[in-house]
């Protein structure tokens, strides 16, 4: 072979020389007799030449660098040589080509025809070294010219003058049959065509197009490894490569998994991918699929694979980092191929599978686990579908009016709004968090404002989704409300006449419930058919009874503000679910009580009946502890090991498993056996209402359960096993036909024995099975036997001792018995579907009692928390009020290993309805105005709260403006963020609402920064009513209180003792009424670690100023005192007044 790396080509007409010289490669390494075999007589004689003409060029060249040079030959032998040189070679090569073909015959094994072809020196023209050249012959002829040699080259002096003359006109003779025989226009392919190295017609191609000659010396040979080089250039794709470029062309935005045998091979840049985020091998190749210059070095593609038992493990992976993946399977069996027409074909294959974050439904997590995952992401699983326009008479995108429609495929809820939003965006900010989307669906074009929204909430890992959310966008027409409406209408429409629905009435219903949708959500709706019906999860919208609005007035709003500041979902410190309230709550068993109890944390209710209700069986739950019902119902949902939410919504879309179906359906029959005897809510012997009608639609479904359970068998499905899955006497007729076909092939290969022994002239024969390959013949070697098999038997394998044959019947029966085998397959997966179908025909009433268990076990988990200690049931009033004795934060004194100190609290709309709260920094005061608030909330979700006792009025909402931080994304300053959010705060609060507002005004001077807040102040207090809880640290704002006759506005502070001449504060943690003159900021700045020398150089400016302050008040009392002297109006007499109170 020629070496592996050559210089680099300096030019285009040395690239040219190489390029033609290199079509001179016929022979492959791999076939070394395939030259010597064409041309006998004529391949000796040529390569002796050539390395007699090679020899001698490379001796002129090192005798002209004074190098030793292995053999030395005279000016005679020398010109004899070329001389015969210029004989013998014919007249179709030049001595360059031969230079490489040489390397490449030696290579092949060529060695001794060359060195017979070689002249033989005399003595008398041989050195010493010449004469060890023969055991050096092994090593190519080029580093034979450097062998080690003992001896010194012995060189005649007298011969330097001639053999300088005879080197240059050998190299000049060299040049004028170059130029003879290669430098013509068309020499190249004149020398190809004689060499057969390309066809006629590729000839005149390249003898018209000279550049084009120049540019592409060498078409595709079929031999030498310039072939090889040319095959690299322009690769043909395979079959398979192919179908996987077809399919990719459709689906560029995904990665394509396709099914290739016993694994899933992925390829090209999606290859790349793969690698990344599962940590697999990817095999070097192309990773684009166009033919770019950059890669034309790769003959292949780039390639990753995995078995096909990791599939799932390995989508979820790609799914959760956000790709959008589509598997690809072969819809085609061996069996069933090689019985068919298109048997010499590739396999079928089809994208069966399209998957993205919020489309994932196979997650099969559900049957290993039962509890709800501590640290699980707070992504609910939510694809939510969202478009908005300018509202009416707003030309600017200030205003907007929003529709959107969240949709959970994993359990199948749905919640739809349509609203108009200002242009700081809360209302689309707080139903975002609310519903927690795992992938967003844009219709058409947003307003800047909700695109950085959308932006701010989905693309960082610390969001409150817990992850990245994955966002899609589709294009919106401007007729897309009329054709939403018609797509609507004919979906419905069709799916009734699908499903026989004879009830012309209930048609109506449907039709009217979806036509009653405003535009907005119409299109959104329209939209998520579209997008879904690519993932086959569309029936999900088939399910019009679980169409919920989401701003139902049955419920208190807690908006994105709320949920962020009292820590609902997430505490703010890591963004974990650890330390939020619903972690403190959550004490379910079930992820899909989980799942509920998250509904009800972020959806308290206003409805006083209904939440009596909720806490009334909360109490009986918590009082009935140790009875024999109550823990029927804990041990009931302690057998619940799977999602049975999930596992029935995977039933509806048909992708459940065998083991899974049959572990739902066990576990529904087990808990609904035990109320067998429950027929109406009245046969349950609780008081609590709520508890009867979720215990009384449990046995509803154990009639359909067993019926379903009765056709199955249990081994069968616990193995998932398909042949078998269905009992003997519910098996379909074309199942057992194609099983009694099995049985019939393999009855006649039992028989056939007898006939395979009569042939072996044996008594007996036994099939063996080798290696997974059945019914094979055994014969043992050297034995009569032998000689007795028939030619027509296919040997499978051999040993030492026996070789293994498939008679011609048996391999013709065991085809035969293949595609029944692969129709018994078909006719099981059919069966199944159908099974699956008929339990979905009952998915309303399966759906109900998982829904009962689901509020049974948050009931459950409730009265767990109220046995805490220090936790009572709260008390709901009609008026308008907050009175708490006693209360601690629930979250706080969870995870703080002392005691919490408990504090009171009294507001009520007819005497004080307001608190101003001071008091040092690190005082407490922000842990008691959110203890106040969040036990409110928890007493109207329906639990127990942490505090001595607790009389709650019912509140509609819960505002908060706590905490300081911009909105970059938005251009937003500290200041304006905390004004706008207050702004919408005024807009939104009636007198029923709780108002909590942390330190307004500290983002701006003070002057301006107490104006305001004091206005705010007066603004709730006065003309809105609303309970509010009020932190300052501005002390003037303590005089505002004397402005209300009625004491609605009351100051309050957290307690603190002073030591050390104020130098060390000890918090107490109290709350008493008055005003905290001092917020003791240099003591945090102590408790900080901040510098002694800062420390002290501030403590100076403090005092100064303070004094500083005093001198001012007292010069003006001295004015004062001097116009009251003089004048002694009353208004002055007042100012005085409050001036002597202040200081």
């Amino acid at each position: 072979m020629a070496p592996k790396s050559s210089p680099p080509k300096s030019s285009q007409s040395q690239k040219t020389k190489q390029q033609s010289i290199s079509s001179f490669f016929t022979p492959k390494p791999s076939q070394p007799t395939k030259p010597t075999a064409a041309k006998p007589a004529l391949q000796p004689s040529r390569n002796g030449a050539t390395r007699r003409s090679q020899d001698e060029s490379f001796d002129e060249a090192f005798d002209e660098h004074s190098s030793p040079p292995v053999r030395q030959t005279s000016p005679i032998q020398r010109k004899r040589a070329a001389d015969d040189d210029k004989e013998d070679l014919p007249a179709d090569v030049a001595p360059p080509a031969a230079k490489r073909a040489r390397s490449v015959i030696h290579n092949e094994g060529a060695e001794d025809g060359a060195r017979n072809s070689m002249p033989r020196l005399s003595l008398g023209h041989a050195s010493a070294a010449g004469l060890n050249s023969a055991r050096a012959k092994k090593a190519s002829d080029r580093t034979s010219k450097f062998v080690f040699s003992s001896s010194p080259p012995m060189q005649d002096e007298n011969d330097e003058a001639e053999n300088e003359a005879a080197a240059q006109e050998q190299r000049q003779r060299l040049h004028e049959r170059f130029v003879e025989k290669l430098g013509k226009p068309d020499s190249f392919a004149a020398l190809r065509r004689r060499n057969k190295l390309i066809s006629e017609d590729t000839v005149e191609g390249d003898e018209g197009d000279e550049e084009q000659d120049e540019e592409e010396e060498t078409p595709k040979p079929t031999k030498g490894r310039k072939g090889t080089a040319a095959k690299k250039a322009a690769p043909k794709l395979t079959p398979m490569e192919k179908q996987y470029l077809e399919i990719k062309r459709k689906h560029l935005d995904a990665v394509i998994v396709m099914e290739v045998g016993y694994k899933f091979k992925i390829l090209g840049d999606d290859a790349r991918i793969a690698s990344k985020e599962l940590g697999i091998v990817c095999i070097p190749g192309k990773f684009r699929y166009d033919e770019h210059p950059s890669e034309a070095h790769y003959n292949r593609f780039a390639s990753a694979s995995f078995p096909v038992h990791r599939l799932q493990v390995h989508v979820k992976r790609l799914v959760q980092a956000n790709h959008k993946v589509g598997v690809v399977r072969q819809i085609e069996t061996a069996a069933l191929k090689a019985a068919g027409d298109n048997r010499n074909t590739p396999f079928v294959r089809k994208l069966t599978n399209l998957y993205t974050k919020g489309t994932y439904v196979d997650d099969i997590e559900g049957l290993d686990s039962a509890g709800a995952a501590p640290n699980s992401n707070q992504s609910t699983g939510y694809l939510l579908c969202l478009t908005e326009t300018n509202a009416k008479g707003w030309g600017t995108d200030e205003k907007v009016h929003v529709g959107l429609v969240a949709v959970q495929p994993a359990t199948g809820d749905i919640i739809y709004d349509d609203f108009e939003d200002g242009f700081m965006r809360s209302d689309i900010e707080t139903r975002l968090l609310h519903i927690a989307p795992a992938e967003f669906l844009i219709v058409g074009n947003l307003s800047k404002a909700t695109e950085k929204l959308v932006q701010h909430l989905s693309a960082s890992k610390t969001n409150v989704f817990g992850d990245k959310a994955r966002v899609e966008r589709v294009e919106k027409p401007k007729t897309m409300a009329s054709q939403a409406y018609s797509h609507i209408s004919n979906f419905y429409a069709d799916k009734m006449k699908s499903n026989g629905h004879s009830d012309s009435e209930k048609q109506g219903a449907i039709l009217d419930k979806v036509h009653q949708l405003s535009e907005h959500v119409t299109i959104c709706l329209s939209a998520m058919i579209t997008y879904l019906t690519q993932y086959s999860l569309e029936h999900v919208f088939d399910l019009t009874k679980y169409f919920q609005p989401f701003s139902a007035r049955s419920y208190m709003l807690l908006n994105g503000n709320t949920l962020s500041s009292l820590e609902i979902y997430q505490n703010q410190t890591d963004q974990s679910e650890k330390g939020s309230l619903f972690w403190t709550m959550d004490r379910t068993k079930t992820r899909f009580g989980r799942r509920l109890l998250r509904k009800w944390v972020g959806r308290p209710l206003i409805d006083k009946e209904k939440l009596e209700e909720r806490i009334a069986a909360v109490e009986e739950l918590k009082e009935g502890e140790n009875t024999i019902r109550v823990d029927k119902i804990k041990f009931l949902l302690g057998k619940i090991k799977t999602d049975l939410e999930k596992v029935l919504i995977r039933i509806y879309y048909k992708k459940c498993t065998r083991p899974e179906l049959l572990f739902a359906l066990q576990t529904l029959q087990a808990i609904s056996s035990e109320y067998s005897s429950v027929k109406s809510p009245r046969d349950v012997d609780f008081a609590s209402s709520l508890l009867n009608e979720a215990i009384a639609k449990i046995p509803k479904i154990y009639g359909d359960v067993a019926g379903f359970l009765e056709k199955i068998s249990a081994k069968a499905a616990k193995e998932d096993d398909k042949y078998s899955f269905f009992r003997e006497e519910f098996e379909p007729e074309d199942i057992n036909d194609y099983k009694l076909g099995i049985a019939s092939v393999e009855d006649d290969l039992n028989t056939y024995r007898k006939e395979i022994a009569e042939t072996l002239g044996k008594t007996k024969v036994d099939y063996v099975t080798v290696a997974g390959v059945e019914y094979l013949v055994e014969v043992r070697r050297k034995t009569p036997e032998e000689k007795r098999v028939p030619a027509s038997w296919e040997q499978r394998s051999a040993t030492q001792k026996v070789i293994r044959f498939y008679p011609k019947r048996v391999k013709e029966m065991i085809q035969e018995r293949d595609q029944h085998k692969e129709h018994l397959a078909a006719a099981c997966d059919k069966a199944y579907m159908s099974l699956l179908d008929d339990v979905s025909s009952h998915y309303q009433e399966l759906r109900d009692c998982i829904q009962a268990l689901a509020t049974l076990d948050v009931l459950l988990s409730l009265a767990t928390l109220a046995t805490q200690p220090g936790y009572v049931k709260p008390t709901f009033t009609d008026d308008i009020g907050l009175s708490i004795t006693g209360g601690r934060h629930p979250m706080v004194e969870t995870l703080l290993l002392e005691s919490y100190v408990p504090n009171d609290l009294q507001l009520s709309h007819e005497s004080t309805r307001a608190l101003l709260v001071t008091g040092p920094n690190m005082g407490g005061k922000s842990s008691y105005v959110r203890s106040a608030a969040l036990i409110a909330i928890m007493g109207q979700i329906g639990s127990y709260v942490p505090a001595t006792e607790a009389r709650l009025g019912m509140l509609d909402a819960v505002f908060t403006r706590m905490g300081a931080f911009d909105n970059m994304l938005k251009g937003e300053s500290t200041f304006m963020v905390e004004l706008s959010e207050t702004a919408d705060i005024l807009k939104s609060a009636t007198p029923r609402s709780l108002v909590v507002l942390d330190e307004l005004g500290r983002g701006t001077s003070t002057f301006d920064g107490v104006a305001i807040a004091e206005a705010v102040l007066d603004y709730v207090i006065r003309e809105l009513k609303s309970m509010t809880l009020f932190i300052t640290h501005y002390q003037h704002l303590a005089k505002v209180q004397d402005r209300f006759e009625n004491a609605e506005l009351k100051n309050v502070h957290m307690r603190f003792e002073e030591q050390d001449g104020g130098k060390e504060v000890v918090f107490l943690y109290e709350v008493a009424e008055g005003m905290s003159h001092r917020s003791y900021g240099l003591n945090v700045a102590r408790l900080a670690r901040v510098p002694e020398k800062v420390i002290d150089v501030a403590e100076v400016k403090s005092k100064e100023l303070e004094e500083t302050m005093a001198a001012y008040k007292i010069a003006n009392m001295s004015r004062m005192l001097n116009r009251l002297l003089q004048d002694g109006s009353d208004s002055d007499l007042d100012k005085f007044v409050d001036g002597i109170e202040q200081l």
